[in-house]
């Protein structure tokens, strides 16, 4: 039996979830030729090293990211969409702002003060 660990319900059974497809950027939507969109929706990159793919977890309805060794299958790491700088840039300027807030041990530790 092959276990994934899902970073929302821990170690699962694989047929638990679904494959999403290869975590990619989308083509400029204003911009793109028909070409660059045909590529992106037809042709996969299909060679050796890890891949980073969506996967679903089909109980619990959670969308997570998973890192893959495409030879050995074995996943790497898995991790929630938010967590990736690359799909959401923004993220990064909203740790900077948590960075300045006071940890929750923190605040524990003022109110029992």
């Amino acid at each position: 039996m092959k276990i994934m660990p899902c970073p929302l319900n821990g170690p699962r059974n694989i047929s638990e979830f679904v494959y999403g497809g290869e975590v990619t950027s989308l083509p400029d939507v204003e911009t793109a030729p028909d070409k660059e969109w045909a590529e992106h929706t037809f042709y996969a990159y299909n060679g050796t090293g890890v891949a980073k793919e969506w996967w679903y977890h089909v109980a619990s309805g959670y969308w997570f990211i998973a890192e893959r060794h495409r030879v050995t299958d074995q996943i790497l790491r898995t991790y929630d969409p938010s967590e990736d700088r690359t799909l959401f840039p923004a993220a990064a300027t909203t740790d900077a702002a948590a960075a300045t807030q006071p940890s929750a041990e923190a605040v524990k530790e003022e109110i029992t003060e």
